[in-house]
């Protein structure tokens, strides 16, 4: 049962269409993606099944959501030659390994997952579904269909994965007679990451406070100068401080090497807030320039985007079928 293509280690990552994209997935998951298309044997995920889990009432903004985020991906640079985009819904052996594996999943073993109540006080009770207690299972699913060997996680989501590790073991311990039918994907640590919205708190739409990939240049150079800087910083002369300003710290990925002068000019007073803003909007959209217009070009041509996805769903699946084989054959349902 090989997992790899020349070598290369299978990694497998996703994320849920639940509307646009900002700056925050492009600087901490989308770039990370794009060096995977030449590292590994890459396997990205369209989690739309996953969004029902807390969308369930909002089933048309999934499905519109789907081809958009797959335009920003291939706009990002992520490559579909090199891997492999795919459609959850659109892979029944995912949903069918689900229901073969909730057997033998314990609840207790659900219920202690961090999010299971962390959520359900952030979001409310109406998130407390059966799917909404089984997706860590749905989720080391996505991984095992496809041979997933690496992972991508921040610290906070190791312990999900530890949960698939779990049940990916016990499968085996109970159906393997001695052999890994199913693959224990080991977490690739990653320090996303974080960068600050426009009120200093984390890029997040819930907050409002999103840069938007998609985002015109006009709307993008009015949150720029919206943006909170130090707060002890009140006229161009005063002393600033960098280190606690959310506008600096974006400056260190749209271009690192204005980094130093700009926090001498801070220190000392020289260099005030509203040049900086508008220095660095300029800055800002002259980065997102050609991952826009290569968003334009991609949401030109939907069809072009959806026989991306179904030629990465069909070889998915290819594979998927692979493993429910072995899975049914352990299990002695075939």
């Amino acid at each position: 049962m090989s997992t790899t293509t020349l070598s290369k280690p299978r990694v497998m990552a996703g994320m849920r269409p639940t509307g646009g994209l900002h700056l925050g997935h492009l600087e901490g998951v989308l770039t990370q993606w794009v060096s995977f298309c030449d590292t590994a044997d890459a396997y990205f995920e369209i989690a739309d099944l996953h969004a029902y889990t807390t969308g369930y009432e909002h089933p048309q903004t999934i499905r519109d959501a789907r081809n958009e985020m797959v335009a920003v991906w291939l706009a990002a640079g992520v490559d579909p030659k090199k891997s492999t985009i795919f459609l959850q819904s659109a892979v029944p052996e995912i949903t069918e390994l689900h229901t073969l594996l909730s057997m033998i999943t314990p609840v207790s073993w659900l219920e202690r997952v961090p999010t299971w109540k962390g959520q359900q006080e952030e979001l409310g009770a109406h998130v407390a579904t059966y799917g909404f207690l089984g997706y860590p299972l749905l989720q080391a699913c996505d991984i095992a269909i496809v041979r997933g060997e690496r992972v991508p996680v921040g610290r906070d989501q190791v312990a999900h994965l530890e949960f698939g590790r779990e049940v990916v073991r016990r499968f085996n311990h109970l159906y393997g007679d001695g052999q890994e039918v199913l693959v224990e994907a080991q977490p690739t640590l990653t320090e996303f990451a974080e960068v600050p919205g426009t009120d200093g708190r984390k890029m997040s739409k819930s907050y409002n406070n999103a840069i938007l990939l998609a985002d015109d240049e006009e709307t993008t150079t009015k949150k720029v100068r919206s943006m909170i800087t130090d707060p002890q910083k009140i006229r161009r002369g005063d002393p600033g401080r960098p280190e606690v300003c959310p506008l600096f710290a974006m400056w260190k990925f749209v271009n690192p090497l204005k980094t130093d002068a700009i926090a001498e000019g801070c220190r000392s007073g020289a260099l005030g807030c509203v040049a900086d803003k508008t220095d660095f909007a300029e800055q800002l959209n002259a980065y997102l320039r050609p991952i826009r217009e290569r968003l334009a070009t991609f949401r030109s041509d939907p069809a072009q985007v959806e026989a991306i996805v179904a030629d990465g769903t069909a070889r998915t699946r290819e594979v998927a079928h692979a493993v429910m084989t072995d899975v049914k054959r352990a299990m002695k349902l075939i």
